[in-house]
């Protein structure tokens, strides 16, 4: 019964939350992009495009996470091969405390957000240009939490990728739509610990 009850106020804690606490320090955010996927029938051929792009960060302060981050694309084509792309490495994630620009915000709902990574990145196709190498990116950034911890965001990026391949240098823009979730952990620490003192 301990537990069950254990388990309702964590649930509540999570989703009654306001979404401010959301980015307090010791929260963690889980989420991915849902952008880039698709099928296309053609009379020739039929192509398939998938990318996934997880990511995990940790706020080390009020505002500000740091994590990691995994990215796999996947397009294949009848008669013209596939093309393959991936990418590993770190990010940070600064959501904007200015008055004058929190003036701007429509919604309590909303929060602007700036986001920088660096790690490795490549793409390979069939046949074209590939580059295998240092990858950094860069990018603003919108969030609306549909509930105080899910958040619905759009991210506008630039990237660039520099190594080897059939050309040393990759440019890339691109807006990902996707989900982040928020999970107060020092709030969900402390009433574990309080239902386990109550034994």
């Amino acid at each position: 019964m301990k537990k069950i009850r254990l388990l309702t106020l964590v649930f509540f804690t999570l989703i009654l939350g306001s979404a401010s606490a959301q980015i307090q320090k010791g929260n963690l955010m889980i989420g991915s992009d849902i952008t880039n996927m698709a099928v296309v029938f053609q009379n020739s051929s039929t192509t398939f495009n998938f990318v996934l792009d997880p990511k995990i960060g940790w706020f080390i302060k009020d505002g500000l996470a740091i994590g990691g981050y995994a990215n796999f694309g996947l397009q294949t084509s009848k008669g013209a091969g596939s093309d393959v792309s991936y990418g590993v490495g770190a990010f940070a994630r600064y959501y904007v405390e200015d008055k004058n620009i929190r003036k701007l915000e429509f919604s309590k709902r909303v929060r602007f957000f700036a986001e920088a990574n660096a790690g490795f990145a490549g793409r390979n196709p069939a046949n074209g240009t590939t580059t295998n190498g240092f990858n950094v990116g860069i990018g603003p950034g919108i969030s609306y939490f549909i509930t105080p911890n899910v958040g619905l965001e759009g991210l506008f990026k630039y990237d660039l990728t520099v190594g080897g391949g059939n050309s040393t240098t990759a440019n890339r823009l691109s807006l990902g739509i996707g989900f982040q979730i928020y999970l107060p952990t020092a709030k969900a620490k402390q009433l574990y610990r309080e239902e386990r003192n109550k034994k």
